[in-house]
């Protein structure tokens, strides 16, 4: 097995577990672009990924999702960026999340 990887039977009773007590505006899942997520991990210098849980404007529930350098370090766009590079320091978010928009229906939502 690699690194941070489990199994199918793991999987299905940590998902199982949180949908029986997911606490207030939790999603059960989020939904990110291949494309996306491959453009995260193809960053220069980009080791591993990161997942913060945050809060939308209206309050609900996200994940934001960033690359980390071999120190951990988040590779993060400048604050105020002076020209419009979309391939460093990209940033995940606006996925689609379930509820509403819920995945066909497999071991991990059954």
């Amino acid at each position: 097995m690699k690194p941070n990887q489990i199994s199918l039977q793991q999987a299905i009773d940590y998902t199982s577990r949180f949908r029986e007590n997911p606490g207030p505006d939790m999603p059960y899942s989020e939904t990110f672009s291949a494309a996306s997520v491959k453009a995260l991990l193809e960053q220069n210098e980009c080791k591993s990924f990161r997942i913060y849980l945050g809060r939308k404007t209206d309050n609900r529930i996200c994940c934001v999702l960033v690359a980390a350098d071999e120190n951990g370090q988040d590779i993060l766009p400048p604050l105020n960026p002076v020209s419009s590079q979309e391939d460093q320091g990209i940033i995940l978010e606006d996925a689609l999340q379930c509820p509403p928009l819920c995945p066909p229906p497999s071991p991990l939502n059954g």
